[in-house]
């Protein structure tokens, strides 16, 4: 029996909302302290209306590091951080600002070129990590005005943009690798940090976000990036998207001008700043719950709140000897796919040193547009998908002026039998039609139960996405499996299950023994009160008949972890340092030094990457029942109670949280966390939940070291 509880114990659950530890993934909100809230302006009108119609944009990374195009020292695997990633000195990465000279560049033409692939917005690199910039300003002549071109880039972009129709958005990075103030320094640079202020810097940078916001007109958005350092902080984030938003209340502001981060660079917390949160490089697997998917009981055209931001090739800024492109077939129907969830996408482009946008950028930027042509209806302004997932390709919706519903059905795999089967469907279809069909020829509709199928060509008029239009009566009547929660999927005494659907007009039934529900099965009329082990199925019904699949979820009554006895405590967690190149924790072998800090302190670290941490101690639980843990870092981490691990974050990766839960008794229990810093930031946080104890993070108060013996009781 022990051996069973703890193969459940040890199940780590991602994204359990605990004991009103605050919602799921999300994108970033203000917070309610805020005086200017997350999508609205002031006078209460949606700024984010027409990011979520363009629902595609491009992004230009550009600046010092198209001179060297990837290559240095014979290694030509660099991008945007080549200072960084080659280790090139300021005083010799300072001398490409003299060869910037792109004779070539053109901003109408940019502009042109992004018009005619069916962007709605542009987001340019101001300034990149290396601290350059692109614009005119009078805080530094680390600019494009010190340069042989001596032209304000962003003035002729924005003139240029605002010509076309097109919204323009700054990038502008909150860490600079020039500036003599900014700190952390990168571990290999010699340059002395005595006498720099972060602070000093950061007046630095509002300065040049004010310059930015009020000599260019109305800006779009504004995209931060490079904020997971250790110096810049929560607090920080918050007063930079209130004074950009106090500049500009119209603007849009991405979730990185705070630390907020998550899974997919989507923000957990309501309280970080951000409109938006930012996946980069990939797309979420599934819809994202409360931003769009109504599976997860979202209305359509619930506001989606993120974007996904991915390059063409393998490198953001230009590197010539990438020749890893994406091909068109492939960023169409990630364009889709991004759609289908409810979100953005924001395709990148590096341009030469010359000014010129790569030739494969261009001809993948001109097929998209061809395909968008025919096609935008099924993009622009859509939300996402109704439907949990569809074999043969997407699907996007919109709303109808008279209440109707409009999907598009973005057919990847034509069904080779004429015969394009829409399974889970119960609304009843009006009519049918090809998108590229400019007639709009009827194509003919049959049910079979909650299928629905639509008789199609033999052939894909598009094999790389023919859009299939259905039109249907109402609101989408999609058969999706009723959701089954509760705070965890083990517990000690008692567990209240909620079972809901987004589903209307239905009834739900569950069995909790592992049979069927069916129509005589108990009515859901509000929390299922649970007090042994048990396997919840839940299922919708209309008037005696099942018209959702079955949804099974399993929930685990189980026995506190013991706590141990000991003779004499003190505060405190006992810590041991190491210095290295890491890839996991358990690379973490001999340390340099030892000692005690109140919590887990980073600052006893020496340099500011390439280092490590274990700490050990006790954890005074105050009550029994179930806890969740909570462990975020940047690089990798890992929790252990009682001696097993918990949350494994191990590995390397950007700032990202993890969760494990573990029911415990009340008094101590030894804690282990491990952590290490490869390189590009630094962060640390661990936060628990529990009965009577909202998510917080785990301090002083709560931990302390063994001073005499331990016992188990």
């Amino acid at each position: 029996m022990r051996s069973a509880v703890r193969r459940v114990l040890m199940a780590v659950v991602i994204g359990v909302t605990l004991f009103g530890a605050g919602p799921g993934l999300k994108a970033g909100t203000c917070g309610s302290d805020s005086p200017l809230q997350r999508g609205t302006t002031p006078g209460g009108t949606d700024r984010m209306a027409w990011w979520r119609e363009a629902r595609f944009g491009l992004f230009i990374h550009w600046g010092l590091y198209a001179i060297p195009a990837g290559e240095w020292q014979g290694q030509t695997s660099h991008g945007e951080w080549i200072m960084n990633t080659a280790q090139i000195p300021v005083a010799q990465y300072e001398k490409f600002r003299s060869r910037f000279n792109p004779a070539r560049f053109d901003a109408r033409e940019w502009v042109r070129m992004a018009k005619d692939a069916g962007v709605g917005y542009i987001v340019i690199t101001t300034k990149h990590h290396d601290g350059f910039c692109l614009f005119d300003s009078a805080l530094t002549d680390y600019t494009v005005m010190a340069t042989p071109f001596k032209r304000d880039i962003m003035k002729e972009l924005v003139t240029a943009c605002r010509e076309a129709g097109i919204r323009i958005g700054w990038y502008h990075s909150i860490m600079d690798w020039h500036h003599p103030d900014y700190l952390p320094r990168r571990e290999w640079e010699t340059r002395s940090t005595q006498g720099a202020s972060f602070d000093r810097y950061v007046q630095y940078l509002k300065g040049q976000v004010r310059e930015l916001l009020t000599k260019y007109g109305p800006i779009d958005i504004m995209w931060f990036d490079g904020q997971w350092e250790g110096t810049w902080t929560h607090e920080r984030g918050l007063d930079m998207y209130r004074f950009v938003r106090g500049l500009q209340p119209d603007i849009i502001v991405n979730n990185r001008v705070d630390k907020g981060g998550g899974d997919f660079q989507l923000t957990r917390d309501a309280s970080f700043a951000g409109d938006y949160g930012t996946p980069e490089q990939e797309v979420p697997p599934t819809g994202l719950p409360g931003v769009g998917h109504p599976s997860a009981g979202a209305a359509l055209g619930t506001p989606p709140d993120w974007e996904t931001c991915m390059t063409m090739n393998d490198h953001w800024g230009y590197n010539s000897h990438d020749e890893n492109w994406k091909s068109g077939e492939q960023l169409i129907r990630t364009l889709v796919d991004v759609a289908s969830k409810g979100g953005n996408l924001l395709l990148n482009v590096g341009p030469t040193a010359e000014g010129l946008i790569p030739q494969p950028s261009i001809d993948r930027l001109a097929g998209i547009g061809r395909w968008l042509k025919t096609n935008g209806e099924a993009i622009y302004g859509t939300s996402a998908s109704p439907f949990p997932a569809l074999s043969w390709g997407r699907a996007t919706a919109k709303r109808m002026p008279d209440e109707a519903t409009r999907l598009y059905l973005h057919v990847f795999e034509w069904p080779t039998n004429g015969r394009l089967v829409v399974d889970g469907l119960l609304s009843e279809a009006t009519s049918a039609f090809l998108l590229a069909d400019p007639a709009r020829r009827p194509l003919a509709t049959a049910r079979d139960g909650d299928i629905l199928a639509v008789t199609v060509p033999a052939a894909a008029p598009d094999p790389v996405d023919t859009v299939v239009v259905v039109d249907l009566k109402g609101r989408p009547d999609v058969a999706i499996a009723p959701a089954i929660s509760a705070v965890a999927p083990i517990f000690v005494d008692t567990l209240d299950v909620t079972i809901a659907s987004s589903q209307q007009g239905v009834e739900l039934r569950y069995t909790t023994g592992g049979t069927n529900p069916h129509a005589d099965s108990p009515l859901v009329s509000g929390p299922i009160r649970l007090t042994a082990s048990a396997e919840v199925a839940a299922r919708a019904f209309r008037a005696g008949k099942a018209v959702s699949p079955i949804a099974r979820a399993s929930f685990a009554k189980v026995i506190p972890q013991h706590a141990v006895v000991v003779d004499h405590i003190e505060p405190g967690l006992r810590y041991e340092y190491f210095e290295g190149t890491f890839d996991k924790t358990t690379d973490l072998a001999k340390p340099i030094k030892r000692g005690v800090v109140h919590t887990f302190d980073l600052a006893p670290r020496a340099r500011a990457s390439r280092f490590g941490f274990r700490y050990s101690g006790f954890l005074k639980v105050p009550k029994r029942g179930v806890y969740q843990f909570a462990l975020a870092s940047d690089d990798g981490s890992r929790l252990l109670v009682d001696g097993q691990v918990l949350v494994d974050n191990d590995g390397l990766h950007s700032l990202r949280e993890k969760t494990g839960l573990v029911a415990l008794a009340p008094g101590l229990h030894s804690i282990q966390v491990d952590f290490f810093e490869r390189d590009g930031g630094f962060d640390l946080k661990v936060h628990w939940s529990g009965p009577d104890l909202p998510r917080q993070p785990i301090t002083d108060r709560d931990l302390a070291i063994a001073a005499g013996n331990v016992r188990f009781r």
